[in-house]
């Protein structure tokens, strides 16, 4: 196989802050053995947009493993992973397998993380991807996978606007373009340009707020987690941005959730671009195959005042396994997780079934066919691509914080200049915790 060639940013990135604290007791409650004959093993999971696929996937692999049980949890949406995953940690029902993001998830939960070294899935991940969830040579999180963001775009509005995507380089054409989109709303069937779902605080408090300070931390997560401070260096790019999808979406945003964006407007083609990423193929295409294999792009969220920008591109979310749980366990854990990744019918169906840019070696990616995956990996190889930072950011700073000011600024409940000024001083008085 062809490895990937990643950016200096995405040699650091991994994602999203879960934000948790391991402080809990031990749970044997939430993986056993029974009958001294099968164990089972609880995963408790935050990707909500193949929890049918990988439902599917867990019931092959349990027919060809008898004596392993797998009980799947999932929560993510619109939901708070980190904080379900905390309330199952202090109620003592401790899962076996669960998430973290990046160096900031893994010093919170380090006391509850087994060491994969040893895994065959930690040998086979990319360079690079394993990075943020390495400590004194322990690796103790095994990648979900790559994905990326940006502006996802409806390639048939976009042209019978006349518009060309690939000229929107920076905020002014992309300004015109939408000007273009609004004026023509009426022909084009269209109940507005945007939908920003300004309900989901991981929307603009981690993704778009990365897209503007990756570039201040040098593309690089460490970087991130190790920062005392953070200077908004193009916070009025941010702001710009932001504004843009304010006032060209569908009202009221504050109250917008990310299921009414991508699946009742964007699949929908009732609103022409949606900041999202390529985990939606999914979701569109439950509503129109069609459009989500021949009528979708990409492009980058321009950075005023950047000109090296490119799609953001990391890893989501990682696996992490329970050191409190009993060997027997811990071993079926990892052997299952080695199995999703290394296997031949889990490597088709990590490609195939739940339309993963993998992050391990020994993939055909020819088999990667939809339109954003392709333009993610494709980012990736030509390295036009930007770090995820957000998952160094402090503790509950991207949403918490950030992303619930956000939300009173677009419900004009505060400035901008609030909004920037509470972020820095949150972030300086996490650090100095």
């Amino acid at each position: 196989m062809k490895e990937l060639k990643f950016s200096k940013g995405l040699l650091a990135s991994v994602l999203l802050s879960a934000g948790a604290l391991a402080a809990c007791s031990s749970g044997d409650d939430g993986a056993t053995a029974e009958d001294g004959d099968q164990v089972t093993v609880d995963i408790f999971q935050f990707k909500v947009e193949f929890k049918d696929q990988f439902e599917a996937v867990v019931a092959q692999y349990e027919e060809e493993n008898p004596d392993v049980n797998i009980e799947i949890t999932t929560v993510g949406g619109g939901e708070d992973y980190g904080a379900a995953l905390r309330s199952r940690f202090a109620s003592g029902n401790e899962p076996a397998i669960f998430n973290i993001g990046g160096p900031q998830d893994v010093a919170d939960w380090k006391d509850n993380l087994t060491d994969l070294s040893d895994t065959g899935a930690a040998d086979a991940a990319l360079e690079g991807t394993l990075d943020g969830v390495t400590v004194e040579s322990e690796v103790l999180g095994l990648p979900y996978n790559q994905e990326g963001y940006g502006f996802i775009y409806n390639t048939r509005l976009f042209e019978e606007a006349g518009i060309d995507a690939a000229s929107i380089t920076d905020y002014a054409s992309l300004e015109e373009a939408v000007k273009t989109l609004d004026s023509k709303k009426d022909e084009l069937g269209l109940e507005s340009v945007f939908a920003l779902p300004g309900k989901e605080t991981w929307v603009t408090g981690l993704h778009l707020s990365n897209t503007f300070l990756a570039p201040e931390f040098d593309n690089n997560v460490l970087t991130a987690y190790d920062a005392d401070t953070v200077e908004f260096e193009y916070g009025e790019g941010f702001k710009k941005i932001l504004d843009l999808q304010n006032e060209y979406s569908k009202q009221p945003t504050v109250s917008l959730d990310y299921s009414q964006q991508v699946e009742e407007l964007f699949s929908l083609e009732r609103v022409a671009i949606i900041q999202q990423g390529n985990w939606v193929y999914g979701s569109i295409a439950g509503i129109d195959q069609e459009l989500a294999d021949s009528g979708i792009g990409m492009m980058p969220i321009p950075v005023e005042g950047l000109e090296d920008g490119g799609l953001p591109v990391g890893v989501p979310m990682y696996w992490g396994v329970n050191s409190n749980q009993d060997e027997e366990v811990v071993t079926a854990s990892k052997d299952f997780l080695d199995w999703l990744y290394t296997s031949d019918t889990g490597k088709t169906a990590v490609l195939e079934d739940f339309k993963f840019i993998p992050a391990y070696e020994g993939y055909d990616t020819s088999k990667i066919t939809d339109p954003m995956s392709k333009a993610i990996y494709d980012a990736s190889e030509a390295g036009e691509t930007i770090g995820w930072v957000f998952m160094g950011y402090p503790t509950g700073w991207g949403e918490d914080e950030l992303g619930a000011n956000i939300q009173k600024y677009l419900s004009d409940e505060a400035s901008w200049d609030e909004v920037v000024d509470s972020a820095k001083a949150a972030w300086e008085s996490s650090r100095g915790e």
